[in-house]
């Protein structure tokens, strides 16, 4: 509850400034600083069930830093810039609100960018002697850091604190009659009418919160520990419950990446995990195995062979082996597509993926398409024939084995004691050599996306969106993993839909680690 968040900071004055656009877009631009564990939200255990993934404390994904910056830009409407919340490090817990403020050299950028799709009258300007007790409150009404005009925001809906005992920044709804959801999950206390307040939970980054119906809030968190990664880097997810009726399906997709990984500097990895039966499989799989390749390739000969040689084969091939046998996932399972980017003493960057399941990466490099993953379904040739190669091949017209419509795949232990048939083994695909000249990009995508794209659709929508910001390319590949997660939604895919988006054209300053749904 609210109780548990200790010495909630205060903020100061508030400048206002106006600003105007012809961009019909309405959106607000909030940017600021955290001092957090990077992991996903646990959300409020209520009497319904929510479905939501956190790492463990033990995650690598971890920031530190000191303040927050909300930088609130409205398109359409007056607005609120610079907003510096600062985090103070002794037992005063001050609020520091400074006009076009920016983040310091050591503390955290939280950025939240907020649209709203239904047009709106201009919502008023907030005063300039505002206190509040949270960092950031979301309201209907004044006092608050960012007023949303939209009738089914509550004048009191939801806040931001600090939690200090946890060191993490927390979202509270306020007992509103709408909800308020994060990332499609309702945290609201579970009898809405009852206006109680519910639980907090963690923000983190990536993170989608609605208020409301129509008004979304995008989070996005980066540390002083953020890297130069010599690559743009772009991650997104949803799980399209809309498109399915409105019925409140689960997210069972998990996307995240390492840049570095933990002691090797110049290795990383990025992965997808689509769970089947239930997230609990994409969540184990995610956590371990990007910690069983981090372990690998802390063995100076085997990294060192990789990059003599160019070849990371067996450090993939050994880090699915020894994910399967640490999960214990008897009735769930889930595919696993990772894609292991690592740079040589020269600084050539090179690309190798490993896959079970359906979760397809592609790779353009000077022009050309390469498919850095195999298909494993049940009707894919491949896996046809070598499931006759073990001598019970598949019946003619049979797509499934033990009800799964995959051969392939990590978990589900229970029917491979049933049916030898299903492996666990990754297909591996050639290593590809980047050049920076050669306008590479690579793309993973849970088949959410691929349901309703095809490579050359994704690849047409890439080259649109780059052209679009020619000359603006600031977080581009953000903006086109955006791009092509709005066209699965236009399309009315039917899936959980999640997807990380690589542009070795340009670089990004990125948080080491980061995990979604």
């Amino acid at each position: 509850m609210v109780g548990d968040l200790e010495r909630s900071l205060v903020s100061n004055d508030v400048d206002v400034v106006l600003d105007q656009s012809n961009n019909l877009t309405r959106n607000y631009d909030l940017d600021g600083q955290c001092h957090r564990t990077e992991a996903l939200l646990r959300p409020p255990r209520t009497q319904r069930p929510v479905h939501k993934q956190r790492l463990s404390s033990a995650s690598p994904c971890s920031a530190l830093g000191d303040s927050v910056v909300l930088d609130v830009s409205d398109r359409l409407e007056d607005i609120l810039v610079g907003e510096t919340l600062k985090r103070p490090f002794g037992t005063e817990h001050i609020v520091e609100l400074q006009k076009h403020g920016r983040p310091e050299k050591q503390s955290q950028n939280l950025r939240f960018r907020v649209e709203n799709d239904r047009p709106q009258e201009s919502a008023p300007n907030a005063t300039s002697d505002q206190k509040v007790q949270e960092v950031a409150s979301l309201l209907r009404v004044p006092p608050s850091n960012l007023l949303l005009k939209d009738l089914e925001v509550s004048g009191k809906h939801a806040r931001i604190n600090w939690n200090s005992n946890k060191l993490r920044w927390e979202l509270v709804d306020m007992g509103s009659l709408n909800g308020t959801l994060l990332n499609s999950c309702p945290i609201n206390h579970y009898d809405s009418g009852s206006r109680q307040w519910g639980n907090p939970v963690e923000l983190a980054s990536g993170d989608t919160i609605t208020v409301g119906t129509t008004s979304n809030i995008y989070v996005h968190i980066s540390s002083q520990n953020d890297h130069l990664v010599p690559f743009g880097v772009g991650m997104t997810s949803d799980p399209m419950s809309l498109r399915r009726g409105g019925k409140k399906f689960p997210m069972e997709d998990v996307c995240y990446y390492h840049w570095p990984l933990p002691g090797i500097d110049q290795f990383g990895v990025f992965g997808i995990c689509d769970g089947h039966g239930g997230v609990e499989a994409a969540k184990s799989a995610s956590k371990i195995l990007p910690e069983m390749v981090a372990t690998i390739l802390s063995d100076s000969v085997k990294r060192e062979r990789v990059v003599s040689q160019h070849d990371g084969s067996d450090v993939l091939r050994d880090a699915f082996s020894q994910t399967e046998a640490r999960m214990n996932n008897y009735y769930e399972g889930c595919t696993a597509t990772l894609l292991l980017v690592w740079a040589d003493a020269d600084g050539n960057l090179f690309a190798q993926c490993a896959n079970v399941g359906d979760s397809a990466c592609f790779m353009n490099v000077d022009g050309k398409q390469i498919k850095m993953t195999e298909d494993h379904k049940i009707s894919s040739y491949s896996e046809r024939q070598r499931m006759e190669g073990t001598g019970e091949p598949l019946k003619d017209g049979e797509r499934r084995l033990c009800g799964l419509n995959l051969a392939r795949m990590l978990g589900d232990k229970f029917v491979k004691q049933q049916d030898s048939r299903f492996s666990s083994e990754p297909y591996i695909s050639q290593v590809v050599r980047i050049n920076k000249a050669s306008g590479a990009f690579a793309l993973l995508a849970s088949d959410g996306l691929w349901d309703v794209i095809s490579f050359k659709k994704a690849i047409q929508l890439v080259v649109q969106t780059r052209e679009r910001y020619l000359t603006d390319k600031a977080n581009l590949a953000e903006k086109i993993a955006d791009v092509l997660l709005n066209e699965a939604r236009t399309l009315r895919t039917r899936d959980n839909t999640s997807l990380i988006f690589l542009d070795f054209d340009t670089t990004s300053t990125v948080p080491p680690c980061k995990v979604l749904p």
